[in-house]
């Protein structure tokens, strides 16, 4: 009896640990998924800080500025459309310069305006050149203002380079964890080689021994998958009323759910494949080299 108990708590303790060492290295994992979400959510906030003005000739006529703004907001590409009236204008130019324009020069010298910021998905040089010549197209625009193309291209250049860095440390570390967690399956079905051995002597078949070894560890990897998403959860929810940022403005909770599934769906089948090659390899073995 005692030595019944001694096996189920040696049984217990290998899957804690197995349990332990695997939330671990999906901590890690959901750490550079987080990380990827927030380079993401940052970038397309810079991508929506460009902005593009549309002037307006002199002589447009009454509600042309009106009616290309209401264009504007139907557009797919525009976001926070906004009618800079003349009066708004010179007002916006005596704030940033200190000249009284009509001061100087008698009469407001400034048109109408519309300007906008594009949606993250539109930012590319050849996207706002395709944008700018359409909107100098319409009747009554005088000139379209446009961010300058090098530092467009400049932003571009950086995130593609940043999603390829993000990319190859995501493959890296999806090679490293499942190593990791190949090794510490296969130490835990190591310590029950033995009862394997027996259950091939007594005509039980592989699938028959391998199935428990499976179900068991793939329960352990959904029990570290579920550990690991509330461990990285907490940061989230905790971070204000320690001090810190707000992790919510970089992962919005709805980003982050995907992230917590993932990681359980992770932790499920890397342990259920590294569980099922760890008992093929001592399916295979005989006895005399269950002892190396």
């Amino acid at each position: 009896m005692k030595g019944i108990k001694e096996v189920k708590l040696s049984y217990w303790a290998h899957h804690l640990t197995t349990i332990i060492s695997v939330t671990l290295v999906l901590v890690l994992m959901g750490i550079i998924a987080l990380i990827w979400i927030s380079a993401d959510t940052e970038t397309r906030r810079l991508k929506e800080q460009i902005e593009i003005s549309v002037i307006m000739a002199d002589s447009i006529p009454d509600g042309a500025a009106t009616a290309i703004t209401d264009q504007l907001k139907a557009a797919p590409y525009a976001r926070d459309v906004r009618l800079i009236t003349r009066e708004e204008a010179l007002a916006n130019w005596t704030r940033d310069t200190g000249e009284d324009l009509q001061a100087l020069f008698g009469v407001n010298p400034l048109s109408e305006e519309v300007t906008f910021s594009l949606n993250a998905d539109y930012v590319a040089p050849a996207n706002i050149e395709k944008i700018s010549r359409r909107l100098a197209a319409l009747p009554g625009v005088e000139s379209v203002s446009v961010p300058d193309a090098s530092m467009v291209d400049m932003m571009h250049d950086n995130i593609n380079r940043l999603t390829l860095i993000l990319s190859i440390v995501a493959v890296m570390m999806m090679i490293i964890s499942f190593v990791l967690i190949n090794n510490t399956v296969h130490l835990t079905i190591h310590s029950r080689r033995f009862l394997i051995h027996t259950m091939q002597l007594v005509g039980a078949t592989n699938g028959f021994i391998r199935r428990p070894v499976i179900l068991n560890n793939m329960l352990a990897g959904m029990i570290s998958g579920i550990a690991a998403s509330l461990i990285l959860a907490i940061p989230i929810a905790g971070s204000r009323e320690v001090g810190l940022p707000d992790f919510t403005h970089y992962v919005q909770w709805l980003q982050y759910a995907p992230v917590a599934g993932g990681l359980v769906a992770a932790g499920v089948l890397l342990c259920g494949l590294a569980a099922w090659c760890s008992a093929s390899i001592y399916l295979r073995k005989d006895y005399d080299r269950l002892f190396r």
